[in-house]
């Protein structure tokens, strides 16, 4: 089996739902916390209030490994009001994290897919932003996001704001 297949299998097996906050389990908020304060405080070194209040907001996806029980990766987006979509408001996609024991897969790549097609089908008139550390922008650029401001420095990591413009979702799942 080639590495490539076996990336497929291994997403193919990996378990991902929508949820609004008050639908995650204590489990999911347990897990979900724990990843992004393992990858983004611990591993990153950057320390900064993960817990920000804005979670409650957030629709988020997680991505569980049914063999493990736990998550391989996660993301929260934002949506556009469909009301004011047509003026400046954007729907957004943050704290987009994959568990270390699940990187190698495409799960990045995945995870980014099912935000954008989430975003665009509910609010399809709406562009998308993110603030992407710098050094993955030509990731982000795949998708067809651009830069939407220069690089600043936030909790120690160089970032810079994105923006994909509004158009038809994909069928790409996770």
């Amino acid at each position: 089996m080639t590495i490539t297949n076996a990336a497929a299998n291994a997403r193919a097996n990996l378990e991902g739902a929508w949820l609004a906050f008050d639908d995650l389990s204590g489990r999911d908020v347990h897990d979900l916390l724990k990843l992004r304060q393992d990858v983004f405080v611990v591993e990153q070194d950057c320390a900064f209030p993960e817990i920000d209040g804005q979670d409650p907001d957030a629709l988020h996806y997680v991505l569980r490994d049914p063999a493990s029980g736990g998550l391989a990766g996660a993301l929260r987006v934002f949506l556009a009001d469909a009301d004011s979509a047509g003026g400046n408001q954007a729907s957004r996609i943050g704290r987009v994290v994959i568990a270390p024991s699940h990187r190698g897969l495409g799960l990045g790549r995945s995870l980014m897919q099912v935000a954008l097609d989430k975003c665009r089908s509910a609010v399809p008139s709406a562009p998308v932003n993110l603030s992407a550390q710098a050094h993955l922008e030509e990731f982000y650029a795949s998708f067809g996001f651009a830069r939407i401001s220069e690089n600043y420095l936030e909790d120690g990591i160089w970032h810079l704001d994105m923006r994909c413009a509004a158009g038809p979702q994909s069928e790409t799942a996770v």
